[in-house]
């Protein structure tokens, strides 16, 4: 084989390794970019989330304060 087969050789399996590689960066970047969006997605439900959270304890906490407690009651034979 000569100098020049040689090195046609070497830089034909070079560039295949660059093209094998440029396509792995692509499907990364694609599974990265997707997993970013699927990461703002779940963000935003636990915002809502959390806030019907509050709402529900805000709930609770003033329906507690407006029942009467035992201690308010009059017994029965008064």
């Amino acid at each position: 084989m000569s100098l020049s087969q040689a090195l046609a050789t070497r830089l034909e399996a070079l560039e295949s390794r660059i093209a094998y590689q440029e396509h792995w960066l692509d499907t990364l970047d694609e599974a990265v970019a997707s997993q970013e969006r699927r990461l703002a997605q779940l963000e935003r439900i636990n915002a809502l989330m959390q806030e019907k959270l509050r709402d529900q304890q805000r709930a609770l906490q003033d329906s507690e304060m407006a029942a009467p407690s035992p201690q308010d009651e009059v017994p029965p034979h008064y």
